[in-house]
């Protein structure tokens, strides 16, 4: 097939509200080829009414558990040159598939996508830190949050799966996404592609904005990435990444530092200088107190910078402020994530990835 035509595949389970709103956006495209809309999801989900009642194609995905299954569910039934993914709470400006269908014109991309925010009109106090947080220079290193294209087009080694497009044919040479795998599917799919041989890209002006989950939600979120990815990497072995490795001891590395710094207080006495002297006798909680002051203070201060050098449009002086407590339960929870998934490599047992939202 080479006929210009696309296909929006959007897996939803139990959003239908939201998913009414990403339908719109979809709708009012200034995109004039031929376009299908296509929600995938359980049958009995509400998602199904709203989606026949905006004129748009519901797919049954058969009771499969998976996002990514759910995905290999609608290419299959589906028919079109490109094949374009987002999520079900999503914002879409009317220029989405404009913007990136342009680029298919050239033969070296086989697949295209673009930055993703949080709409700062539509986000609440939290949700704006958090985007900030996962916008943010360095310390969310390795991952795919708050990359952003400095050039009109730039290559990278993936693709958010909330903004991205494919052509079909290079979707249906590596098989589609990963049977079974719930979160990371995206980086795996990627992974594959540019393993045979073909290139994906990135336009930083297709914006999608997406709405963050609460603190509550997106610390359990942000655990099950840490646990997916490193499963992930066990199925795929070269997506090992040093940083995810890092992550996965900093819950280990912080609990130390804390109970050294406690330990240093308490060491010193209540009468000794400490706090806020120094007559130049470097014993033993001096080193433990001011040592892990100083490391925290390090932390905090990386934050910081990484937050006003990040990429967040909600980037303000309260958020990037309170960035730091945010970014530091992010790292726990990937980190506890990172070691539960290596628990589950050495008991031989890897299992299947556990997603983070009841689909059912």
């Amino acid at each position: 097939m080479d006929d210009g035509s696309v296909c929006v595949i959007i897996p939803s389970v139990g959003n239908a509200e939201e998913l009414q709103i990403v339908l719109q956006g979809l709708t009012n495209q200034d995109f004039n080829g031929s376009l299908e809309i296509v929600v995938v999801g359980p049958e009995n989900d509400l998602g199904k009414e709203v989606t026949e009642s905006m004129n748009c194609r519901f797919i049954d995905d058969g009771g499969v558990r998976t996002r990514a299954d759910a995905c290999n569910v609608a290419i299959e039934k589906t028919q079109s040159e490109f094949v374009f993914f987002t999520d079900d709470d999503v914002i879409v400006p009317n220029n989405w598939i404009s913007s990136l269908i342009r680029w298919f014109e050239r033969t070296d991309v086989a697949g295209v996508g673009g930055p993703n925010f949080a709409p700062p009109e539509q986000s609440t106090f939290w949700q704006k830190v958090i985007d900030v947080t996962f916008c943010s220079k360095w310390v969310t290193a390795g991952t795919n949050y708050g990359n952003r294209a400095e050039g009109e087009l730039e290559e990278v080694e993936q693709l958010p799966g909330v903004n991205a497009a494919y052509r079909r044919s290079v979707l249906e040479s590596v098989g589609g996404f990963d049977k079974g795998a719930i979160g990371c599917e995206d980086a795996m799919l990627d992974y594959r592609i540019k393993q045979a041989g073909h290139r994906l890209w990135q336009d930083g002006t297709a914006i999608i904005w997406h709405r963050r989950r609460g603190p509550s939600r997106v610390r359990k979120q942000i655990g099950n990435y840490g646990l997916v990815r490193i499963l992930a990497s066990n199925i795929h072995p070269e997506m090992k990444s040093w940083s995810h490795s890092a992550v996965g001891l900093f819950p280990f590395l912080s609990a130390i530092g804390i109970i050294a710094l406690i330990c240093g207080a308490i060491g010193g006495g209540a009468e000794s200088s400490l706090w806020f002297t120094f007559d130049g006798n470097w014993d033993s909680p001096r080193i433990l107190f001011h040592g892990s002051l100083g490391i925290i203070g390090s932390y905090i201060a990386i934050c910081w910078a990484g937050a006003i050098l990040g990429t967040s449009p909600s980037r303000s002086l309260l958020t990037v402020l309170v960035a730091p407590l945010m970014t530091f339960t992010l790292h726990w929870s990937y980190g506890v994530g990172v070691m539960k998934g290596w628990i589950r490599i050495r008991s031989g047992n890897p299992g299947l990835q556990i997603d983070d939202r009841n689909r059912l």
